[in-house]
């Protein structure tokens, strides 16, 4: 459990600051598309990933399940909150649930319409290029009810983070007296900035829409229409207007491709 909580902590991190590349260029957070497209590296990370969340899941359960049967009879005997006992560390298993469906969507945003849609070989499935990450995060977070969700999901991230970090720490071995109370204290302060990183992206383009009508949406829009068209330029006519607007419609409202 621990093991695989902590090298999903160092997956996490990756991907947040993946994602930071978006707020500063279209064009380079979708470079980091392509490369982590269809190839075969990228997939097979992606199945040790998912090998890692099953296992991860499955001992979630299982421990869950020992330690209410080490309760016994007397498991409703205590009523109040221990001391020294956090919030998190009692409903790890209520946070776990809403972290996997949370994940859930997030695969059904990003995940189906890019790297599975490649396979399937229809990289326009989900109506952009499916390396174009840049518009699917515009898409997404175009919709204020994908952002509160996405809020609430992060929010559970946090507190799981914030126990499981030093929580795995100690199973390993790798806290004493000294060393309790310093874990805790990293590990607040890691996650936090890692769930931060995740949250301004949300933020930034529910809020500021990823500048629209600007060269970020130019980028965007550019790479849909030259695997629409061929070739997009300044003044698009016929057949690959209407497929450039309609492919950057989703996107960008319709701003580009004029």
């Amino acid at each position: 459990m621990s093991v695989t909580g902590v090298a999903l902590i160092l997956f996490l991190t990756f991907h947040a600051s993946m994602n930071l590349v978006a707020l500063f260029s279209a064009e380079g957070y979708n470079m980091i598309c392509e490369f982590l497209g269809a190839n075969w590296y990228a997939v097979v990370a992606t199945l040790g990933l998912a090998a890692l969340v099953a296992i991860h899941i499955i001992y979630a359960f299982w421990l869950t399940i020992q330690n209410y049967r080490a309760r016994g009879k007397d498991r409703y005997d205590v009523t109040d909150k221990p001391a020294k006992v956090e919030w998190a560390s009692q409903n790890m298993l209520v946070l776990g649930i809403i972290i996997v469906l949370g994940m859930l969507l997030h695969l059904w945003n990003f995940w189906y319409n890019m790297m599975f849609a490649e396979l399937l070989g229809d990289p326009m499935m989900g109506g952009l290029e499916a390396t174009n990450g840049y518009g699917y995060i515009v898409k997404t977070f175009s919709c204020p009810a994908y952002t509160v969700l996405y809020v609430v999901w992060l929010g559970a991230i946090w507190f799981h983070l914030t126990h499981g970090f030093w929580s795995a720490m100690q199973t390993m071995g790798w806290s004493g007296k000294i060393w309790f109370e310093r874990w805790r204290c990293i590990g607040n302060i890691y996650t936090t900035i890692l769930v931060l990183m995740f949250l301004v992206v949300a933020l930034y383009f529910s809020f500021c829409g990823g500048n629209l009508c600007g060269e970020a949406c130019d980028a965007a829009c550019t790479t849909v229409c030259n695997s629409a068209c061929g070739a997009c330029d300044a003044a698009c006519s016929g057949a690959c207007d209407a497929a450039c607007n309609g492919a950057c419609n989703g996107a960008c409202n319709g701003a580009c491709c004029q």
